[in-house]
C-alpha cells in the first residue's frame, strides 16, 4: 500500500494582496485550457505550478523591508508653538492641552515623547519669573507689616509719652465760677497737671478734686486739643443767711454751707432756725419755701421764721406776713399767694395765711 501523503503545511498569508502579472497569466490560462481539453480544469501540471507559485510569492511579500517592523529610536523635535515637559511623554499645546500623536504631521510615525528631565527655555523662564513673584509678594508683606508696627509705636509715644499734646495751664478756660467759688483755686488745681499729655491725663480724678473746693456744685471737664482744657464750673449760689456765732452762713438751695458773712448780703432773706439736729427739719421746710418762689417773689422776702417743720412763717419787705404752714403744695401756694396779692382790694392786707391754699384767709 501506498504512505499516506504527508500534510503539506499552510502558506502564510500576507495581509498585502498579491500582485499579479497580466501579461504572464494570460499563457499560463491558455495553455491550461488547451491542456485540460477545453474543459476549464487544469492538469496535474498546472496544480503543481499553482503550488509553487503560491509557495514563492509570500516569500517575496516577506522580503520587502517594512518600516513598522523595526524600532526606530525618535528624537523629540517639538512642533511650533508647543513645548516639552519636564518628566512627562506628552507635549502641550499653547493651550495646555496634551497632544499624545502626530499622525497628521509626521506621516504617522506615532506618538513623539520628550526625555524625562528636558525643559524647554519658556518653561524655565516662566517658573523662574513665578519665583521671583513669591518673592516679591513676601517681601511687600513684610515691609508694609514692618512700616504699620513702627507707625503705630510712633504714634503711641507722641500722643502718651511726648509733650507734644502736654497740658498747658495758659490753654485752660474756666467758666460758671459765679460768686461763691475762687477761679485762682480751681487754676492751681488744674496746674498740678501741667505736662501731662491729654489722652493720659486723668479726668475723673481732676474733677473730684475740683468738687473738693469751696462753693462748687458741680463740673465739667472737656480736652480741647491739642494742649487745653475747658473746665464748666456750677456753683453753689447762696439762698438764705443763717446766723451763726455771731455771723451769718450762707446756704445753697441744698442747705450747704457755702461760706460765712459778718452781715445778711444784700439780697438774701435771713432764716431764724438753729443750725441743730432739732432745727434741722424746721430749716428744710423754709428752704423748700424759698426755692419755690419765683425770683421777683425771691427778692421781695426779708426774712424767715420756723418754728416746728408745719409752722413757717415768711416776713415780706413790704410788711406783709405771709403764714406758710408746712412744705407741702408748695407750687399751689405761691400762685395763690400771688393772686391774692393782684386784687386790688387787697391793697391794705397785711396777713394772708395760704397754710391752707384751697381756703386761703386775708386780714
Amino acid at each position: 500500500m501506498r504512505p499516506p501523503p504527508r500534510p503539506r503545511p499552510a502558506a502564510p498569508r500576507s495581509d498585502r494582496p498579491r500582485a499579479v502579472d497580466p501579461a504572464s497569466a494570460k499563457p499560463a490560462l491558455a495553455a491550461d485550457a488547451s491542456s485540460d481539453g477545453g474543459r476549464g480544469r487544469t492538469g496535474a501540471r498546472g496544480r503543481g505550478e499553482g503550488r509553487d507559485a503560491s509557495r514563492e510569492m509570500p516569500a517575496r511579500t516577506a522580503a520587502r523591508p517594512d518600516p513598522r517592523a523595526h524600532d526606530v529610536p525618535t528624537v523629540p523635535v517639538p512642533r511650533p508653538g508647543t513645548e516639552l515637559v519636564r518628566a512627562s511623554g506628552a507635549t502641550r499645546s499653547p493651550r495646555g492641552a496634551p497632544t499624545g500623536s502626530r499622525a497628521g504631521a509626521d506621516g504617522g510615525r506615532g506618538p513623539v515623547t520628550a526625555p524625562v528631565g528636558v525643559v524647554s527655555h519658556g518653561m524655565a523662564q516662566r517658573l523662574a519669573e513665578r519665583d521671583a513673584m513669591r518673592r516679591h509678594r513676601v517681601l511687600r508683606r513684610v515691609l508694609w507689616w514692618t512700616v504699620g508696627v513702627l507707625t503705630a509705636a510712633a504714634l503711641g509715644w507722641v500722643a502718651f509719652f511726648s509733650p507734644v499734646l502736654g497740658l498747658d495751664p495758659q490753654d485752660v478756660t474756666i467758666s460758671g465760677e459765679g460768686t461763691v467759688i475762687d477761679p485762682a483755686q480751681v487754676a492751681g488745681v488744674v496746674a498740678e497737671e501741667q505736662g501731662v499729655p491729654l489722652p493720659r491725663l486723668d479726668t475723673v480724678a481732676l474733677r473730684e478734686r475740683v468738687l473738693a473746693l469751696n462753693g462748687v456744685r458741680d463740673v465739667e471737664i472737656r480736652r480741647t486739643w491739642p494742649n487745653g482744657l475747658d473746665v464748666r464750673l456750677e456753683s453753689r449760689e447762696p439762698v438764705v443767711a443763717v446766723p451763726l456765732d455771731g455771723a451769718y452762713a450762707l446756704l445753697d438751695a441744698d442747705g450747704v454751707q457755702v461760706r460765712t458773712e459778718p452781715a445778711v448780703p444784700e439780697g438774701l432773706p435771713e432764716v431764724d432756725v438753729p443750725l441743730d439736729d432739732t432745727g434741722r427739719r424746721a430749716l428744710e421746710s423754709a428752704l423748700v419755701l424759698v426755692n419755690a418762689l419765683p425770683p421777683e417773689l425771691h427778692a421781695q422776702v426779708a426774712e424767715v421764721s420756723a418754728s416746728t417743720r408745719d409752722a413757717v412763717v415768711m416776713r415780706l419787705r413790704d410788711g406783709v406776713t405771709v403764714e406758710w404752714g408746712s412744705s407741702e403744695d408748695a407750687a399751689l401756694k405761691v400762685r395763690v399767694l400771688q393772686t391774692l396779692r393782684a386784687v386790688p382790694e387787697n391793697a391794705g392786707v397785711t396777713v394772708y395765711d395760704v397754710s391752707a391754699p384751697t381756703l386761703p384767709v386775708t386780714r
